[in-house]
């Protein structure tokens, strides 16, 4: 592949990902984009990315191969292994020659080589201090990745790992604001009912919350939604 056509390609790639800030996409599809690009443009035989879960497991999210071995051995990295130094780390870890460096990682490295992997590349995706996950890239050759290819790599993982977080943040953003929508849906419906029951039992509306108040707690039942059944008549106070 001539430099004039990789670059092209790169440009591309990162103006996929970069996408993903504006537009509305899939984070699997974000970080396939990702190591299919790693595999197409560098000199590598596979790659994929590791992610923990809620309970802080990791998995393996995507990569550009569903072969078992691919799969075997980064879950074997995902205990010990060059993939997780780098996630505890947030540092690129190079590991040129996995069979010289095998009683490092004791069962990942002897299960790389028997899977063919000679050479591996742990890339952290990161924003800043966190690190989310780790892009891996795996080499059938012994030797050190090109260290513009790092670079390159670092890269697309850095910008795939803000269109992540932009996601998740995202996310979280619009479950907090449907959470304050709720709260101030409920709060219009009880002061509805103060009022329905201030003119019921002709009482304060201080006095009308605190009986709504007292008989959600004696029967355990939501203040709301006591509320919606004394203004929707259905609940006589």
């Amino acid at each position: 592949m001539s430099d004039s056509t990789r670059e092209g390609q790169l440009v591309e790639v990162f103006t996929s990902l970069a996408d993903t800030l504006v537009a509305d996409y899939d984070v699997v599809d974000l970080l396939q984009t990702l190591v299919d690009a790693c595999a197409d443009l560098f000199d590598v035989t596979a790659a994929g990315i590791i992610l923990p879960d809620r309970d802080s497991a990791f998995e393996v999210v995507v990569s550009t191969s569903e072969a078992s071995h691919l799969i075997e051995v980064m879950q074997l990295d995902a205990e010990q292994g060059p993939c997780m130094e780098c996630f505890r780390t947030g540092a690129v870890v190079a590991v040129p020659d996995i069979e010289a460096d095998a009683d490092r990682w004791d069962d990942f490295g002897r299960v790389a080589v028997e899977q063919g992997f000679r050479a591996v590349v742990a890339l952290p995706l990161r924003l800043r201090d966190r690190v989310i996950g780790t892009l891996n890239l795996f080499r059938d050759v012994v030797g050190d990745l090109n260290p513009r290819d790092v670079r390159a790599a670092q890269a697309l993982a850095d910008v795939a790992t803000i269109g992540v977080i932009h996601e998740r943040t995202y996310r979280e953003t619009t479950v907090v604001q449907q959470q304050l929508q709720h709260a101030l849906d409920s709060r219009v419906v009880i002061e509805q009912a103060k009022g329905v029951l201030s003119e019921v039992k002709r009482i304060s509306t201080d006095d009308a919350f605190a009986v709504m108040r007292r008989w959600s707690r004696d029967h355990n039942r939501s203040l709301s939604q006591v509320a919606r059944e004394v203004v929707a008549r259905e609940l006589h106070l």
